[in-house]
């Protein structure tokens, strides 16, 4: 289909003229000698790629047309045609958001150049566009992979928050890559230029942790031989990221709330107060809220933390994307070992999406490290994977599936249990709901299959 050209002059012989030399290039030339109208026809949604408009005319001007236009289709290209004498005119215009000018006597070749360069750089930046919502889509939010509708939601969120400084909330498995989200988090806020600083509470002793955290003045404690700037200090004007959050001492939880309420930092054997300028990201495996019921964490710091909360899916929950990462990986470690693995067997990728996946997007993005590294061909085939990888541990096939093998009865209903769990997030209450048992009866099944801890915390009825 030809592109579509508005051209608008009251001026009969400039207009035929012009028309003639697009048209003869292939052009759909459609002419106006009114603004207003052609103004109309694009609010009926005619089709309009270009818009060619002269300056001066009765009633509705070129300047006043550009303004109705930029108000309702701010990307459509807009060429103003003006009287040599009005250049400066023309250049004001510009800066109110034409695209080009062209001066009268119009030239047949610099016109149709013109409208090409417009219509060039229209579809640059719709293919940018498509390439920024793909890589978005499919390969990931500054790197997120991922399309499953757990993830989507998950991105949808994430666009809406991290231009903003509000406090964020990771909540997550281990290995469902909460430091990548936090990361996309900073990347896209107005803090980018600023530093990242990620730091693994449940790494770092407490007592290490504190001067690492908050900095500390010479002579502290022993050892303390130079003043030292902690983390806190050094993430001002960007993202300071604590991961494994809920490892915090009740003395660093304490010291933490006010740094966000006070806004201020004291090293560790000082007593000057600091200003500080940082947003913080953290992260968490477990459900703080059951910590702060049994009183292992502050409230009020709980609080503080869960402004926004984004709750990661476990892979488990997200099998769609598990193609997606197998060849994000294999691309990715094909240029950082020198392999050329091309792809896998479809077998494999039906040996992967019924794995339980307990260490997550971790443990798949390891295993295709694995099989690259040892690959002999060009293609990653099921007798590659190792033996644990090609025995079903989650969704197997259904009775209806050529591969289907009678199975105990106990086998069927802890696995009817297991996977109801996993749809629910591990919520037990509403997994047993939907079980239509009774949540002791859930809670009882759940210890016989070793799935959680005599002492563990069990949700409300």
């Amino acid at each position: 289909m030809a592109d579509v050209i508005f051209l608008v002059d009251d001026d009969d012989g400039s207009r035929e003229a012009m028309a003639r030399t697009l048209e003869r290039v292939g052009y759909d030339v459609q002419a106006f000698p009114d603004a207003q109208e052609a103004l109309d026809r694009m609010r009926s949604g005619a089709p309009v790629d270009v818009v060619v408009s002269d300056v001066r005319m009765p009633g509705m001007d070129g300047y006043q047309l550009l303004r109705q236009v930029r108000a309702q289709w701010p990307g459509l290209p807009f060429l103003l045609v003006t009287a040599f004498a009005d250049v400066e005119d023309a250049v004001a215009a510009l800066q109110e958001g034409a695209d080009d000018y062209l001066t009268k006597p119009v030239k047949v070749q610099e016109l149709r150049q013109r409208v090409q360069l417009q219509l060039e750089r229209r579809a640059l930046s719709s293919e940018n566009r498509r390439l920024r919502e793909r890589l978005d889509k499919s390969f990931g939010f500054e790197g997120i992979v991922g399309h499953s509708r757990g993830m989507e939601e998950v991105l949808d969120r994430l666009r809406v928050v991290a231009p903003t400084r509000s406090t964020v909330l990771i909540v997550g498995e281990s290995g469902t890559g909460k430091e990548l989200v936090a990361n996309a988090l900073h990347q896209r806020s107005d803090r980018q230029d600023g530093p990242f600083i990620a730091v693994n509470c449940g790494a770092i002793p407490g007592e290490i942790l504190e001067s690492e955290l908050f900095g500390h003045e010479k002579g502290a404690f022993t050892g303390a031989h130079q003043r030292r700037i902690g983390l806190i200090e050094s993430a001002s004007a960007g993202t300071l990221f604590l991961d494994e959050i809920s490892e915090l001492s009740a003395d660093l939880q304490v010291k933490l709330l006010r740094v966000l309420e006070e806004r201020v930092v004291t090293r560790v054997g000082g007593t000057t107060q600091f200003p500080i300028d940082f947003r913080l990201v953290a992260a968490t495996n477990r459900e703080l809220e059951k910590w702060v019921q049994a009183g292992s964490f502050r409230q009020d710091l709980y609080y503080r933390l869960k402004v926004v909360t984004l709750s990661i899916p476990p892979l488990r929950n997200r099998i769609d994307d598990i193609p997606l990462f197998v060849q994000h990986f294999l691309n990715h470690f094909n240029e950082e070992i020198g392999r050329h693995v091309k792809g896998v067997h479809p077998a494999v990728l039906t040996a992967l999406k019924r794995h339980r996946w307990p260490g997550n997007v971790r443990e798949l993005r390891n295993l295709v490290e694995s099989l690259v590294l040892f690959a002999e061909t060009d293609e990653i085939t099921f007798e590659d994977l190792p033996v644990e990888y090609r025995v079903p541990t989650a969704a197997p096939p259904s009775p209806d599936g050529d591969h289907w093998q009678p199975r105990p009865m106990a086998d069927i209903e802890k696995e009817a249990i297991l996977r109801t769990l996993d749809y629910t997030d591990g919520h037990r209450a509403r997994a047993a709901s939907l079980l239509e048992i009774g949540l002791r009866t859930l809670q009882r099944k759940l210890k016989e299959y070793g799935e959680v801890k005599s002492n563990e915390i069990d949700d409300d009825p």
